[in-house]
């Protein structure tokens, strides 16, 4: 029986995806949090500057860059304390072979990713 990923392992994936370009980009990890709405994911720093990274795991028709601007605000204002700038990144999963279908465990998926989108 075909499994659908839980929501818990689609927002493992997604952190997965964006951890791998934040370290191809050069940044180091100095926290990481894969727990559901525990918020930011990831805090690293490049270039001396520390930023939280808020990643969401996003299921198709839904757009990839929307995101809860409250929450991100609240982010932002908690990252100023630090010197930090806030970022938020959407990772679109879906089925390999149909997008608009939820990833199966052990199966190909499909990705879209814009990258970071800064909250200012």
């Amino acid at each position: 029986m075909k499994e659908k990923l839980t929501k818990q392992e689609l927002h493992n994936l997604a952190m997965n995806i964006v951890g791998k370009k934040l370290e191809e980009e050069g940044y180091e990890f100095l926290g990481v949090n894969s727990q559901l709405k525990r918020d930011p994911q990831f805090v690293v720093l490049k270039e001396k500057k520390i930023s939280f990274i808020v990643v969401r795991a996003i299921a198709y028709p839904d757009p990839i860059d929307d995101y809860d601007k409250a929450l991100l605000e609240r982010i932002r204002k908690h990252a100023e304390k630090f010197e930090a700038r806030t970022f938020y990144a959407g990772v679109g999963l879906g089925h390999g072979d149909d997008y608009e279908q939820p990833v199966i465990k052990d199966e190909d998926f499909s990705l879209m990713y814009n990258g970071l989108i800064e909250i200012k």
